[in-house]
């Protein structure tokens, strides 16, 4: 008696050695190697009625195209490798989302790690990616070991470091100046009437860009003549509601006068307003309280948070159409591209 799964075993799953080619699609399709090709790649050059035929034939025979002899033929990979600081934080999706709405519709896909902050997994991370022979990487720092420096240098292909703004850089840059950024929080509060001002905020090993926020505070505090630096530095905790809270408590203790603190994210800043919501102290009659990233949150705590907005899509898109244009061998007139920032003023100050 017949098999109730002879069906199925009629239809033998296909090997590495069996698997569907370009040339089986253009024999089911009535059409040259060439012309199935062409539909793939310059569809405009392709009739419709063709098209058609060779579009049901790919997916009748399930093809599905070989990356690798293509990229052999082309030397290019179409892959673009990026590398952000944490994928907790929703700005740097912003940027994630701009680099592939621009590049995906181009032919590139993106190959994307995180580095937690660490300039060694940075180093790793990049050399697992050349390994793949991406066309073109985006960083999300101008810090780098000097290993990882060589690794790019060897690879010669065209790189975009953001989100910060420095004199020192390797190729292109796309970013905003946090030293700046953080002096116009400074001259608002100031302006407002604060002048017991702390400022609280992670100084991690690779958190560069908070460095430059707490360069820039005390630089206003310089230039502006208040009394007295007042630095919580949160190294080791985790950007989280919990560690603003925290931090809010440890400024009424170590800061009794303060007036005032100045967070490096609003992640913080945010934890800080809710413990202060829950002690009952009003912001910012009793204390006032600024942030730094414009979360998407921000504008609906209460009351709304006062913060810095650093246009992470903007960023994203640049640096895409910077490198495309590398990659294309076309000149860049303008490798550095300050997409500046926005003072948000709200509720909180």
């Amino acid at each position: 008696m017949a098999s109730d799964t002879a069906p199925q075993n009629r239809r033998k799953r296909r090997t590495a050695t069996s698997r569907v080619t370009m040339n089986d699609v253009a024999a089911r399709a009535g059409v040259s190697a060439q012309t199935v090709s062409r539909v793939l790649r310059q569809p405009e050059l392709v009739g419709d009625e063709v098209a058609r035929r060779v579009r049901e034939a790919i997916v009748e025979l399930q093809y599905v195209p070989n990356s690798a002899a293509s990229q052999m033929a082309s030397n290019r990979s179409g892959i673009v490798a990026a590398i952000i600081p944490t994928i907790s934080a929703s700005i740097f999706a912003e940027t994630v989302q701009a680099l592939s709405d621009v590049l995906v519709p181009e032919g590139y896909q993106l190959l994307l790690g995180n580095n937690e902050y660490d300039l060694a997994k940075e180093e790793e991370l990049i050399r697992s990616f050349l390994g793949r022979g991406p066309d073109g990487l985006v960083l999300s720092s101008t810090h780098h070991t000097e290993a990882t420096k060589a690794l790019i240098a060897g690879a010669s292909i065209p790189v975009v470091e953001t989100w910060d703004w420095e004199d020192s850089h390797l190729d292109l840059m796309v970013g905003h100046s946090n030293v700046h950024a953080a002096r116009a929080v400074m001259d608002h509060l100031v302006e407002r009437g604060y002048r017991r001002i702390v400022f609280a905020g992670v100084t991690n090993a690779g958190d560069f860009r908070a460095k430059a926020r707490l360069k820039g505070y005390r630089a206003a505090v310089k230039a502006i003549g208040l009394d007295t630096e007042r630095v919580l530095t949160l190294t080791g905790k985790p950007l989280s509601l919990a560690s603003g809270a925290e931090t809010m408590s440890r400024v009424r203790g170590e800061f009794p006068e303060a007036d005032a603190v100045f967070f490096s994210s609003d992640v913080f800043a945010a934890g800080a307003l809710l413990r202060c919501v829950r002690q009952g102290l009003r912001v910012p009659h009793d204390i006032a309280i600024a942030g730094f990233g414009d979360f998407d949150f921000s504008a609906h705590l209460v009351p709304s948070l006062t913060t810095v907005s650093v246009r992470a899509g903007e960023i994203g898109r640049h640096a895409a159409n910077l490198l495309l244009a590398r990659m294309r061998g076309e000149a860049v007139p303008t490798p550095r591209i300050d997409v500046g920032f926005e003072l948000i003023v709200r509720e909180s100050t």
